[in-house]
């Protein structure tokens, strides 16, 4: 059976305080972290649209560094189970969070998913977010970075419309370069407005399917710095 985590009604972040909701998510989201590093383990949050290529992404990851990392994945969808029936048939823990109608992961939903796992187990957990590319960046997670991947097949404004996505990123994939000419679109003017909007990103251009740029990720997420 497949573990899968459910909102129920009314749960996703329901605080039934006089709070701000982005505050109270912070909080919860600064205690998944707290948590992970008390078990020696780090997160990696993946956001990017439907179809944009993240559990391509994560699947070629997983494939590359479960040998040496001991790998888990939380995998965000309104209600399906797809994403990480993909991502476990690699021979790791996959769990699926379900968010009902919540176009995004909060950290509440994360924790409750954390709890089902034995932490001293594993020491990496790759989270998938839900495929949007306007909600998750308000809500963390808990996690070490954040990755986020677009593809040259949502056309050439994606990174204008979404400057506060990339603003809370640390690395982008832009992916599907393969079919760059053909939807004429400039990975090059891509990465140009991504680096207006935050000089330090580190930019990875790929196509996943195929394998290329995977490893440029991995580098780029410097692994071994973060589980020093």
């Amino acid at each position: 059976m497949r573990k899968v985590i459910r909102s129920e009604e009314g749960e996703s972040l329901d605080i039934e305080l006089d709070a701000d909701l982005l505050k109270e998510n912070e909080r919860i989201a600064e205690e998944n972290k707290k948590l992970l590093s008390e078990h020696g383990v780090v997160a990696i949050d993946v956001m990017g649209s439907v179809g944009s290529g993240k559990t391509t992404l994560i699947e070629q990851i997983v494939q590359r560094i479960k040998a040496k990392y001991k790998v888990a994945a939380l995998d965000g969808d309104l209600n399906t189970t797809i994403d990480a029936d993909l991502i476990g048939r690699h021979g790791v823990e996959s769990i699926q969070i379900n968010t009902g109608k919540e176009c995004h992961l909060d950290a509440n939903l994360v924790r409750k998913a954390l709890m089902e796992m034995d932490l001293d187990k594993i020491n990496l957990i790759i989270i998938e977010n839900v495929g949007n590319l306007i909600c998750p960046s308000d809500f963390p997670l808990g996690s070490s970075k954040r990755i986020v991947v677009i593809s040259v097949t949502e056309g050439p404004y994606m990174v204008l419309k979404h400057p506060l996505t990339f603003a809370r990123a640390d690395i982008v994939v832009i992916n599907k370069i393969d079919l760059a000419q053909a939807m004429r679109v400039d990975p090059g003017k891509l990465e140009n407005d991504a680096k207006k909007v935050k000089p330090q990103l580190q930019i990875v251009r790929a196509c996943v399917r195929d394998g290329i740029g995977v490893d440029e990720v991995i580098k780029a997420l410097d692994l071994p710095s973060l589980l020093k």
